[in-house]
């Protein structure tokens, strides 16, 4: 048990050192802390106890023990609280930290004090935390994955929403940014009669107008309600507009005229740009006001790869009764943008292409961790201006993407309004992307017209990245079984041109609403499938998001944690059960998920051991039993 033991104590120092928590084993090196401990016997004698680790993080304490048992976890009393017995403390892990943390939290002036339970191995664990309070309460919080959410970073994110119960900074800009989108929406209806698709072009092109502010090419209080025609606000805007686009260096001419038809309903609508009785305003001034008090600034102040402009656009159509389907396209939420990014491990030096980028939500994830991890003022302009590339096929939504790339600076916004099937690979691959991300056009593959089927889709993006670039698509988990002639036949050539890295099963509420079980694939272009390649096949169903009414998709409080969890199993820097992660060897005619390679893999406790004993010593007395009812059968047929 001891050699177990140290087992355990390994791989949790290094969970640690993976989450830079600095941490001191047996014993503490604040000296506050260390006196304490001095007392601290688990048996009660008033001697030395010491936890495995302890760590302070800013004002938190952290608390550690471990057993290498995993029936050794927790031990409850009768009446389902923790059993402070010695022999519940020596024997289990989240009694142990428990007694420490309290001990702690009681003899020091660290009062926030968090005791984690951890028992069993690096493949198969369970870490319980428990937040501590001086006198004899205590909050059991849920199993964690990894100790992500103790790291500095996000240790007060934790505590405030675990702890305190109160909805974090990030829960309240969502919450924010849909409640101003349902107000926003319910003013563009009732004053602009829009259509559909005019919604998000109006938003795009008043955040266009607003960003020549500070260069003074526009200002709101131009917008006076004045009728002349060339002078109506609506045209004082497209000015604004066009001197932006101008400004950015749009070209050539035919996409910045392109852009301008699209933003023309600025000019075109008479409701928009007539004085409204009840407004006392036109409604293109007052809905100027509305987004440059409640979006602009959000756009140019706030450091986030929230794309806010594709946000509004989904708010509206779940608003207009619709998902965005109708315009053929479903939006990727910003959570799974920003983990493609990171499955890839997107780089400062990388080259990005998204093919089908809709309002530009994976490049706009790209732009943000790239500038992140740049150095340099030279590397981050070169970042905006020649790094980041997409297609999008319909000129309303090619229009929402320049404005939201423009806005955010990026250079000349390297967009193109084409069909992406319809270039030729080879002339795209000059690109030099070396990062494919893409959610594709949804089922609209028929055996008619099979170039429509995702499969086609990436098989076209592999062809198009560098040698060796990587991509990750988000698809429907159908196209990754591929049972139709023309799907095999993707599968097959994807196989011998490009590498399957893996598939990630998604949350099926990824995309709510919509009634699509998505998953994620990931792929390195340009290097054939080996026939010995190990691909992990990953159930990431569980991600911590959740469903909450009149709001969506949001963050649940152990996302933060299980994303952790995904991206060291993914990377190989931890070890999980087959029931999360599989890894196989592939065939073009499998089915690329994990329910199709999964095995159980899970050690049998003893009660499950018993359990199968029993069953199988109950079926032997039966077949016993039946057995000799038919030797007294035959007995008395020679009998008679």
């Amino acid at each position: 048990m001891a050699k177990k033991e140290v087992k355990t104590d390994l791989w949790v120092a290094a969970q640690l050192d993976e989450c830079k928590i600095h941490f001191d084993a047996q014993g503490s090196d604040v000296k506050e802390i260390n006196e304490a401990l001095k007392t601290a016997s688990k048996r009660g004698t008033g001697n030395a106890g010491y936890p495995e680790y302890t760590a302070v993080i800013g004002d938190f304490v952290l608390v550690i023990e471990d057993k290498a048992d995993m029936d050794k976890q927790v031990k409850l009393t009768d009446s389902g609280i923790i059993d402070t017995s010695v022999k519940a403390v020596t024997d289990y892990a989240v009694n142990g930290a428990y007694f420490y943390a309290k001990h702690i939290a009681q003899n020091t002036t660290f009062k926030k004090v968090f005791a984690v339970g951890v028992s069993g191995d690096a493949k198969h664990h369970i870490i319980t935390p428990l937040w501590v309070d001086d006198r004899e309460g205590y909050k059991q919080l849920p199993d964690i994955e990894s100790f992500v959410s103790f790291s500095e970073q996000n240790i007060n994110e934790y505590y405030t929403r675990y702890v305190l119960e109160e909805a974090t900074d990030i829960e309240k800009t969502t919450e924010q940014i849909l409640k101003d989108a349902a107000e926003l929406h319910e003013y563009l209806r009732t004053y602009g009669t829009l259509k559909d698709q005019d919604k998000p072009l109006v938003v795009a092109g008043i955040l266009l107008a607003l960003d020549e502010i500070e260069f003074g090419g526009f200002s709101i209080n131009s917008l006076t309600g004045d009728q002349t025609p060339g002078m109506r606000d609506g045209d004082k805007l497209m000015n604004a507009v066009r001197g932006r686009l101008t400004r950015s260096n749009v070209g050539p001419d035919a996409k910045k005229d392109k852009l301008l038809a699209e933003f023309a309903i600025l000019q075109t609508s008479f409701r928009l740009n007539e004085v409204n009785e009840t407004l006392k305003k036109t409604p293109l001034k007052y809905y100027t006001e509305f987004l440059y008090e409640h979006v602009f600034r959000n756009i140019k102040y706030q450091k986030t790869s929230e794309d806010f402009i594709g946000r509004f656009y989904g708010e509206f159509m779940s608003y207009s009764g619709g998902d965005g389907q109708t315009l053929g396209i479903i939006l990727t939420p910003r959570h799974i943008c920003d983990l493609m990014c990171e499955l890839v491990d997107v780089q400062p030096n990388d080259t990005v292409l998204d093919p089908t980028c809709g309002t530009a939500g994976f490049l706009i994830s790209a732009m943000h961790r790239m500038l992140m991890m740049a150095d340099t003022d030279a590397q981050r302009k070169n970042i905006k201006k020649k790094q980041l590339h997409g297609f999008e096929l319909q000129s309303n939504m090619f229009a929402v993407a320049a404005a939201n790339m423009i806005l955010r600076k990026d250079g000349n916004s390297n967009l193109e309004c084409c069909d992406f099937l319809r270039k030729n690979p080879a002339q795209v691959q000059m690109k030099g992307a070396t990062v494919g991300l893409m959610n594709p056009p949804y089922s609209q593959g028929t055996k008619a017209d099979p170039e429509q089927y995702e499969l086609s889709f990436i098989e076209h993006l592999l062809d198009s990245l560098t040698v060796g670039a990587r991509a990750a698509v988000i698809v429907p988990q159908s196209s990754m079984t591929g049972k139709s002639k023309a799907e095999q036949a993707f599968k097959k050539s994807i196989m011998k041109n490009h590498t399957l890295e893996g598939v990630i099963t998604c949350n099926t509420d990824t995309f709510y609403g919509v009634g699509t079980n998505p998953v994620i694939a990931v792929f390195t272009a340009h290097e054939p499938h080996d026939a010995d390649k190990v691909c992990k096949f990953i159930d990431f169903r569980d991600d911590g998001y959740e469903v909450r009414a009149h709001v969506g998709l949001v963050e649940g409080d152990s996302a933060k944690d299980k994303k952790q969890h995904l991206l060291d199993v993914w990377n190989g820097r931890a070890e999980a059960p087959s029931k999360f992660c599989v890894e196989s060897t592939v065939k073009a005619e499998d089915e690329w998920l994990h329910s199709f390679y999964y095995f159980n893999d899970e050690i049998p406790t003893d009660a499950d051991f018993e359990k199968a004993i029993g069953d199988y010593l109950t079926f032997e007395f039966s077949m016993v039993m039946q057995n000799r009812e038919y030797l007294f059968e035959d007995l008395l047929k020679k009998v008679k």
